[in-house]
């Protein structure tokens, strides 16, 4: 259900615009708010996209209020300044007054893939379970902030889509996404990789080039796989993050950049500070701002809901026949499953089951041999066996707590999970410290 956030003394008449243009059944849910600055969107909590017009007073303010949080659609009598200066804190998007059905329709269509069109997600990422809005909310937090972002979690549990989501959302969004695998390039390669090269600075430079971190000035830098990099590797990047400067290969002068750095790993760091094979500098440097993805099994009731959006992601693959859904038994095979490939096993569970399909909905003979081992069991049951896991989890975190003595940082190092994890867990089991 799309929900449209209308700021503006005419706010009535523009709704009356949406409506006859076809869109009142999906504004069924959708508040109009005054004018005033400070009332209204304060949140924008529970919309998808906003239309904010500028010939009402402090338009800049309400801009830089909703801007993080959804597209700003900006519009207002034709006047070039008040363009440029929406455009420059962070609108989407510009209207000439007076709106028509025609340019309303348009701007809807051209943003309809920023537009949150999902009741449990946010951006490419879907869940409805607690840790997933937990992550949701830190998402939102990280779009506000330029603060260096680790990204942590198993590997297949969409970590890239968090850091694409972080770009999305910030006032970055315009520039480049530089994604940097770091196991992928040799150290004999970095710096030119990285920094690039002067013509005639070493033997076959012949032109000069420009690295990856001057390429992608202006926007966000994601390393993925930071936990496997060299020694040599973290010496070059603590220095980028120190100074903001990088120097080509053959260069006489630094070169400034403005880079926002969002790195991920399924590896624990700090405990590989401890061990003297990651810089503990550069960790606390990346580690401004801690996202931690849950994996797959401690999430089990967000099967449901990516099992189906695969359905619908894949479903087009096969030209033969509609896959519309899947039975209720072909569920419970999934729902009783440790996934410990995360979502991406997931992902190639529901497309290897499309591919086999013979009806409209896919059936428990369609999923992979390994899942059809053992009996589905019914949701019930695998409710209690839910519950019983949640409370050996409750009493293993507490042994460790207690044998710590209450010190968070040591029981999430003798678990081997992260503090900020074990915080997490000890609020959602009201655990006593």
């Amino acid at each position: 259900m799309l929900n449209i956030l209308i700021i503006s003394d005419e706010a009535k008449d523009i709704y009356a615009l949406f409506k006859s243009a076809g869109f009142a059944p999906d504004m069924q849910n959708s508040r109009t708010e005054p004018a005033e600055p400070g009332s209204g969107p304060s949140a924008g909590k529970g919309y998808d996209i906003a239309f904010l017009d500028l010939d009402t007073e402090s338009w800049e303010q309400r801009i830089l209020d909703v801007r993080h949080r959804m597209p700003v659609i900006a519009f207002a009598r034709p006047e070039v300044r008040k363009a440029v200066e929406a455009m420059k804190l962070g609108a989407s998007d510009f209207l000439e007054k007076p709106l028509t059905t025609a340019a309303l329709s348009e701007i809807l269509d051209k943003h309809k893939k920023k537009i949150l069109n999902q009741k449990y997600g946010f951006d490419e990422l879907i869940g409805m379970s607690p840790p997933m809005q937990e992550v949701f909310g830190l998402i939102k937090k990280a779009a506000a902030s330029e603060s260096n972002v680790l990204i942590t979690g198993e590997s297949g549990t969409g970590k890239e889509l968090i850091a694409r989501a972080i770009h999305r959302w910030s006032p970055r969004n315009e520039k480049s996404f530089m994604t940097i695998n770091c196991s992928a390039i040799p150290d004999t390669l970095l710096e030119s990789e990285l920094f690039g090269f002067e013509k005639g600075s070493f033997t076959g430079a012949q032109y000069a080039k420009k690295g990856l971190l001057e390429l992608a000035d202006g926007g966000t830098v994601f390393f993925d796989e930071i936990g496997d990099v060299s020694p040599l590797f973290q010496t070059k990047i603590l220095r980028v993050l120190q100074e903001g400067e990088i120097m080509r290969i053959g260069g006489s002068r630094q070169l400034k950049v403005d880079l926002r750095f969002i790195t991920a790993t399924n590896r624990d760091l700090k405990m590989a500070c401890q061990r003297g094979t990651f810089r503990e500098d550069l960790f606390y440097r990346l580690n401004v701002i801690n996202i931690h993805l849950p994996p797959l099994r401690e999430r089990a009731e967000d099967v449901p809901l990516l099992a189906k959006h695969l359905v619908q992601k894949h479903a087009a693959k096969r030209k033969d026949i509609l896959i519309k859904g899947i039975t209720g038994d072909t569920m419970n095979v999934l729902m009783g499953y440790p996934y410990p490939g995360n979502v991406r096993e997931l992902e190639n569970i529901i497309e290897r089951a499309i591919s086999f399909a013979n009806t409209p909905e896919i059936l428990p003979s369609d999923l992979p041999s390994h899942l059809r081992q053992s009996p589905a069991k019914p949701r019930a049951t695998t409710q209690r066996l839910r519950e019983a896991l949640l409370a050996f989890e409750k009493e293993t975190l507490s042994a460790a707590l207690i044998e710590s003595g209450g010190n968070i940082s040591r029981a999430a190092s003798a678990l081997g999970i992260y503090r900020q994890h074990l915080q997490r867990k000890i609020k959602e089991h009201k655990i006593a410290i």
